[in-house]
């Protein structure tokens, strides 16, 4: 068996592939793409699995493309919609474009030979092509019987479809010929859904160009609770840090069900299979250490962020769920900081009231509008009974405020228990 399918079907990551694939990837270095519409200026987790067959591909000796659809983003395609997308603007698709090249570079090889992988722009070819052109030199190779019979077509006729996205899957097949004739490339890549735009591809290819030209989909991913891959309670998991902080990145997949947690970490990370099978044996013999998890975690934080922003992710896990001091705390950067507790209660006080007040049960109470503690009876009760900590260091007498070194500046963070955490502001 081919090298590359063997990798692929292990990992669980081949749906379909067409006839002929593996032999062709048996008999030569092959060119392989993905194309990636820049429906947004960053790439989310889902978009991890076609990235992942990219680099298993140059991985296996093979040359990877990353197709970004500077034309096909300004049509939108209907795979798996129930409704047309809002158009972009030029200028905007333009700048989620730049966005999203700077992030593919991150996975793949630009220098190691004849294999290096390249980033092209499907708008470079489409930018020239009149539409009379393309009607009379691409579409009368394909018929409408041939596309109607398409599932991303079928299922919307109830709903309805736009010539505009009618005619996506003829523009998408000849992006697969442009780069067949260009650069040599023999098949395309994909998600599942993606498969009928695919084959339109290999079709126009045989009959345009009288070529061979092959095609292999990866499953959509599916939790085991039925629930969307890629969503977090705040929409998207992105892979830009500005929209989704390292830390709530490392969460996502720290908080993976077992079951998930065992399918994940054979599609996203590159761990061979020994490797997973070892981590899959020590997660069964203890499953409440979250083996699997953490590998898991660990892998695909490291890759799309740093070493140092996982380090970082780690720690202010640990701030939340574990054993943490204030160096701790105070070595989190702000953005940390803040999405670590995002969803704790948060008071905003001046700086003249945090200056004046030099009671701690004055400053829990009253000056915290009673966001922390009701009433200073309350706050004396229970920092009497050792229960009330301010950035990680425990309150130890009632009269006296100890000095607090405000944490970036600005925030302290109250402790009210073993679980209620409150972020107080500080305004300048």
């Amino acid at each position: 068996m081919n090298q590359l399918i063997q990798e692929l079907q292990w990992r669980g990551m081949i749906h379909d592939i067409m006839p002929g694939t593996e032999d062709q990837l048996s008999k030569e270095m092959t060119t392989g793409y993905v194309g990636f519409d820049p429906t947004a200026d960053s790439l989310h987790i889902g978009n991890l699995v076609p990235v992942m067959l990219l680099v298993h591909l140059q991985r296996a000796g093979h040359k990877p493309i990353a197709l970004v659809g500077g034309a096909t983003g300004m049509v939108g395609d209907p795979s798996g919609k129930s409704s047309e997308r809002p158009m972009l603007s030029e200028e905007l698709l333009n700048h989620n474009l730049q966005c999203q090249e700077k992030q593919l570079r991150q996975f793949l090889d630009f220098d190691c030979g004849e294999n290096s992988a390249e980033i092209v722009n499907n708008y470079d070819w489409f930018k020239d092509f009149s539409f009379l052109g393309f009607i009379r030199d691409v579409g009368k190779h394909i018929t409408v019987n041939y596309m109607m019979a398409k599932d991303s077509v079928k299922n919307r006729l109830e709903t309805g479809m736009s010539f505009t996205e009618f005619t996506y899957q003829l523009v998408q097949g000849y992006d697969f010929l442009h780069l067949y004739q260009n650069h040599n490339c023999k098949i395309q890549m994909g998600g599942s859904d993606q498969w009928g735009n695919i084959v339109t591809g290999t079709e126009l290819i045989r009959r345009k160009a009288q070529g061979e030209a092959f095609a292999m989909t990866a499953p959509l991913i599916k939790k085991a609770d039925g629930s969307k891959f890629g969503k977090s309670e705040g929409g998207n998991v992105w892979l830009d840090k500005e929209k989704t902080s390292p830390y709530k990145f490392y969460q996502y997949w720290l908080n993976a069900s077992d079951e998930d947690a065992a399918n994940f970490i054979r599609i996203f990370t590159l761990l061979s299979e020994d490797e997973t099978k070892e981590l899959e044996a020590a997660h069964a013999e203890a499953p409440h250490t979250r083996t699997l998890q953490k590998a898991l975690a660990k892998d695909i934080t490291i890759r799309v962020h740093s070493e140092e922003d996982y380090e970082m992710a780690v720690k202010a896990s640990g701030i939340l769920f574990g054993k943490s001091t204030s160096e701790d705390l105070e070595s989190l950067d702000e953005a940390t900081l803040l999405a670590v507790f995002e969803g704790v209660p948060q008071v905003t006080i001046s700086q003249e009231d945090f200056d004046a007040t030099t009671s701690p049960i004055d400053l829990l109470s009253t000056v915290t509008e009673s966001v922390i503690f009701k009433s200073k009876g309350e706050a004396r009760k229970m920092i009497q009974g050792g229960g009330v900590s301010i950035n990680k260091a425990k309150l130890l007498d009632i009269n006296e405020l100890p000095q607090i070194n405000l944490l970036k500046d600005r925030y302290f963070l109250v402790q009210r228990g073993r679980r209620n955490y409150f972020l107080v502001t500080v305004a300048s």
